[in-house]
């Protein structure tokens, strides 16, 4: 496909060796947690519950300890995924919605990792949550580089795990089955069935399958068969009074869990066993060792729906939830498999985010790929080979709340709050090599420091048309 982008702001990387290029393209499967966070895993220090088949990713391949995700909510933090982007340039930066249905969508000059992908041959399918614009708008993801989509287009009508549609395409596909308050169809096993079929269907050829899955998001619904692995197990259980009938029923507010702690664990589970599920199917169709598998959150853990994430201390030692810009609300974690060339076992403290990942997918198939890109490829650290650039910063902005702005440059972590309210509020300032959980605030006695991190919150924002931010330069 040809790129929306001029030839002359893509940079080459056609110098990729000639043993990479005698290989034949790898399947890549990125697979996206919804809200998970750093500590939800048992190989991320989870105490509660175990996490046996993302263990495994970390076990036959590399864990990240320091990977940061595009925003604190969902649709800012998928668009940097997609476009390589920062919160400071890519082109959706809030969950704004659209109407009748979804997000504001990706401008039609936007080029997508997916979009980077099919420019090699790849067939692209991506199948959960989208949030990145409606079908026929700019945003559709068919007109974004996707090839085959099934799921919700709306991240909000996504907080309902029993909904009266998901999207096939362009196709609207009414679940009968959840009819009348039935609770015959939950989404994610309807979703991760199609997925499914997909890898089935393109197992011959190289693909790229798109899984943003929804869950742990809240509401916090599973399945009984799941439930009744962990009731009884989590108490004091958490109770939460939700929407059960009436105009807005299945329509975005969540549904109402007597049972929190064991719902929570019981999601956790199965999206545990639909990554199993998945390393099983490749290795059943014989293209495991040509396949990179990527494991992701899109932000930190939310509070919502009758969620405990103190709890289950789903953050371990890092401080803020979602929507929060200390590292509870942006550090999660990352493990990515690929036989034979990563090694197994291997972890890493190399700084990286979400806008890495489209580098490092040019890097890895030879593609090209926009010069407006904020990403490092990190393929030198996967492979241990070769040099690994380092970020000089990273930056992150958020629109709601008040307005918030972070940039970690180094061990230096910076974070601005009101910014709306106030564009001249104090800057805080943490040295995370010794404050991983950002408790004491250094800005007075290092005030160089901070100056710098001001300057960079200056340099990396650039006015959205579509996204106000009052933050003056």
């Amino acid at each position: 496909m040809t790129p929306k982008l001029p030839l002359t702001l893509l940079v080459s990387l056609a110098a990729v060796s000639c043993a990479q290029k005698e290989k034949p393209l790898p399947n890549i499967i990125f697979i996206l947690a919804d809200d998970l966070g750093y500590g939800d895993l048992s190989c991320y220090g989870q105490q509660k519950f175990s996490t046996p088949n993302i263990d495994r990713l970390a076990r036959d391949g590399m864990m990240f300890t320091q990977h940061y995700t595009g925003c604190t909510v969902s649709a800012p933090s998928r668009s940097s995924l997609m476009t390589g982007q920062h919160t400071g340039h890519t082109p959706i930066r809030g969950n704004r919605g659209w109407e009748p249905e979804g997000q504001w969508p990706l401008p039609a000059d936007s080029y997508t990792m997916a979009e980077l992908l099919k420019s090699k041959g790849y067939t692209t399918g991506a199948f959960g949550k989208w949030g990145l614009g409606y079908i026929d708008t700019e945003g559709d993801p068919n007109k974004q580089g996707i090839d085959e989509f099934f799921g919700y287009n709306c991240q909000s009508l996504a907080h309902n795990y029993y909904p009266g549609h998901l999207w096939n395409n362009h196709e609207k596909v009414i679940l009968h089955e959840n009819d009348s308050g039935k609770t015959g169809a939950y989404s994610a096993d309807v979703i991760h069935q199609a997925a499914i079929r997909f890898i089935e269907k393109n197992s011959n050829k190289p693909f790229f399958l798109f899984y943003p899955t929804t869950i742990p998001h809240a509401e916090l619904f599973a399945k009984e068969e799941y439930m009744k692995m962990f009731r009884g197990k989590f108490e004091p259980e958490k109770s939460f009074k939700g929407t059960d009938s009436g105009p807005d029923f299945r329509l975005g507010p969540y549904g109402s869990q007597p049972e929190g702690h064991a719902a929570f664990a019981a999601m956790i589970k199965q999206l545990d066993d639909n990554v199993g599920a998945i390393l099983a199917k490749i290795d059943e169709l014989e293209i495991e060792d040509n396949t990179i598998v990527f494991f992701a959150s899109d932000n930190g853990p939310h509070l919502e729906g009758g969620a405990d994430p103190d709890y289950f201390n789903s953050n371990g030692e890092l401080r803020g939830y979602k929507r929060d810009m200390y590292e509870g609300g942006i550090r999660t974690p990352m493990l990515v498999k690929w036989p034979d060339r990563i090694k197994e076992g291997s972890r890493t403290d190399h700084i990286s985010a979400f806008w890495d990942i489209m580098p490092t997918l040019a890097e890895i198939t030879g593609a090209d790929y926009p010069e407006n890109t904020d990403g490092i490829s990190f393929l030198p650290t996967l492979l241990g080979k070769g040099k690994q650039k380092e970020h000089e910063y990273l930056f992150w902005e958020f629109h709601e709340q008040g307005g918030k702005m972070a940039v970690r440059m180094g061990n230096w972590k910076a974070v601005k709050l009101n910014i709306n309210k106030t564009p001249q509020s104090a800057t805080e300032l943490y040295d995370l090599s010794s404050d991983i959980g950002e408790i004491k605030n250094v800005a007075s006695s290092n005030p160089d420091i901070v100056r710098r991190m001001e300057e960079i919150m200056k340099e990396a924002h650039q006015t959205s048309e579509n996204f106000q931010f009052t933050y003056e330069k």
